[in-house]
């Protein structure tokens, strides 16, 4: 078994968490221990993670969830998962071995859409490859994947819980004074549903505000990011924009396995 302890902030997951934990029950190297930190929520998440074995404590939102969670795990490293991922069998195995060869103290790890779209598929390709070419003067850490050692985690005083950029706030405290690297012999499935809730194009303008001001900070600049957690209801389906875009996509993919 793993020195390593598995984080999972949740607040109304009970469709997605059962997926998320079956995965973790299938691991060729098992972790230490699950911790979810649940923000009180309203339906079977609690139960269910309890039916899993899991330890549960009171969260907040996803910082407040990872720090309840980390001051009680356990293990020394720690792998903060968002409740809508799903892993492949040896994701842990590979993850760690990959962690302690390179001697990295922090790590995000790529994504993988669970989707059937052309158009998600390249968002998250292109998401990937700005993650790996940046990664040595400008860190994106992801919150939803990411492997940090315990000692670190406590160096840094733990996620900002003031902060709505608070994964990637972590990642610059930590990168200033730990090594910092992409895992990518593995992957994590992540859900799309935050692409059907808030819409892809604008929730990419969001994220590029969010690169900018994340950049400002220092000067005292400030942006209101709205953080939706754990309300995905009413999900809206592709606009006419991202429909055009993936019927190009799909005929382009038409056009290359005719030849």
């Amino acid at each position: 078994m793993s020195s390593i302890s598995v984080i999972i902030p949740t607040y109304n997951e009970e469709e997605y968490l059962p997926h998320l934990l079956q995965s973790l029950a299938k691991q060729s190297l098992e972790p230490l221990e699950v911790i979810v930190a649940d923000a009180n929520s309203q339906d079977s998440t609690r139960e269910i993670a309890l039916k899993a074995d899991c330890m549960v404590v009171d969260g907040g939102l996803p910082a407040v969830g990872r720090n309840r969670g980390a001051q009680v795990a356990q293990g020394d490293y720690l792998l903060f998962l968002d409740a809508d991922v799903i892993v492949p069998s040896d994701f842990i195995e590979k993850a760690l071995k990959e962690f302690e060869d390179r001697y990295l103290e922090i790590a995000p790890i790529k994504f993988k859409p669970i989707s059937s779209l052309k158009l998600d598929k390249l968002m998250f390709r292109i998401n990937e490859l700005a993650q790996q070419g940046l990664q040595e003067f400008y860190p994106i850490s992801p919150g939803a994947a990411l492997i940090v050692t315990k000692r670190l985690h406590r160096r840094i005083g733990g996620f900002d819980e003031e902060s709505e950029i608070e994964d990637n706030d972590y990642g610059d405290r930590a990168r200033a004074i730990a090594k910092f690297g992409v895992i990518t012999t593995t992957y994590v499935n992540l859900s799309v549903r935050r692409f059907d809730k808030e819409g892809r194009f604008k929730l990419l303008n969001k994220y590029m505000k969010r690169g900018f001001f994340r950049r400002l900070r220092s000067l005292g600049v400030d942006y209101d990011f709205k953080y939706q957690f754990g309300d995905y209801s009413e999900a809206e389906g592709l606009t006419r924009a991202e429909r055009f875009l993936e019927n190009i996509l799909q005929q382009l993919e038409n056009k290359k396995d005719s030849f």
